[in-house]
């Protein structure tokens, strides 16, 4: 994520006066937790972009791409992988759009966020991964998009919350 700014901040003796204070005293990390649901939605849909990105160019490629006279979409091993994509796409958009529906209607969501975000993370991954693969050695130089798909995937991972993480936040979630 290399448009990502991303600094460090260090808050030493800092004092903040009531007037500037957000919330009420002592509920801080429980507000912080609210908000880790919804930027979990939005890390969610960043990996639904990249995985859609990447088999939109893995899709063009392999029309475009010519082997033994043919384009390398008719091969099985590459339509195969354009199926898993489509569907891995698919599923990832409806929990998204099921975590989003929650938050709009002010219901709990921090289960359906953290799916979301796990899964659409983890297929953003996978996905790029193939369109690599798809590419073959183009899809490792910067003159293709794949490249840069396969580079900001990973950090949909960790984001937001790893996808360790997010699996515990799952069990917590359902073992209530």
């Amino acid at each position: 994520m290399r448009a990502s700014e991303t600094a460090e901040m260090i808050f030493d003796n800092c004092r903040i006066p009531d007037a500037n204070r957000m919330g009420e005293i002592g509920t801080g990390f429980k507000q912080s937790m609210k908000v880790l649901d919804g930027g979990r939605i939005s890390i969610a849909a960043l990996g639904l972009g990249i995985a859609k990105g990447a088999y939109e160019a893995s899709k063009q490629y392999a029309k475009e791409r010519y082997q033994f006279d043919q384009p390398i979409a008719n091969f099985q091993g590459i339509s195969f992988k354009l199926a898993d994509m489509a569907t891995k796409i698919e599923c990832a958009e409806l929990l998204i759009n099921q975590a989003c529906h929650l938050k709009i209607k002010g219901l709990p969501m921090t289960k359906e966020a953290a799916m979301a975000k796990y899964y659409a993370s983890e297929i953003a991954v996978e996905i790029s991964t193939d369109a690599v693969q798809i590419f073959g050695g183009y899809g490792y130089t910067k003159d293709f998009p794949v490249e840069k798909f396969y580079r900001d995937s990973k950090l949909c991972t960790i984001g937001e919350g790893t996808s360790e993480i997010q699996k515990l936040v799952i069990s917590r979630e359902v073992l209530k």
